[in-house]
């Protein structure tokens, strides 16, 4: 089975916003991320007080922990992200970036939340995704 077999769609008649309304993935292996961070190497936060900058590291450490599971961003069925902030203006940067980080977005959601766990951090994500093997 392959990521990219998972089956995104619009329901008709509801709003294009832009944005697939579901996912259908294929019978398999399924992979449940837990909160991915934008951690460096070292475990300090990336991009302090930069939404867009730790969405990008937790993008690219989505995809690490993706792979090693057998995965890829391809194959993303939900992806959960939250923003500690309730500053429309910050969500909406957040969602260009995850928008700009994949050449098809797969259904996600930008919450607006009060706190997350690391002192600078902005940005955490998770995901359920299809494994590829």
């Amino acid at each position: 089975m392959s990521g990219g077999a998972v089956r995104r769609f619009r329901a008709p008649g509801l709003h294009d916003g832009g944005f697939v309304h579901g996912a259908v993935v294929p019978s398999g292996a399924t992979v449940f991320t837990a909160g991915i961070s934008p951690l460096d190497d070292d475990g300090a936060i990336v991009g302090v007080g930069d939404a867009t900058e730790q969405t990008h590291r937790c993008l690219e450490c989505l995809a690490a922990v993706l792979d090693e599971a057998g995965a890829s961003p391809a194959g993303i069925a939900k992806l959960t992200v939250y923003v500690a902030t309730a500053d429309p203006a910050v969500l909406g940067q957040v969602w260009q970036a995850v928008d700009a980080g994949f050449p098809e977005t797969p259904p996600a959601i930008v919450l607006g939340v009060t706190a997350l766990p690391y002192p600078g951090q902005l940005v955490e994500l998770d995901a359920v995704a299809a494994a590829e093997h």
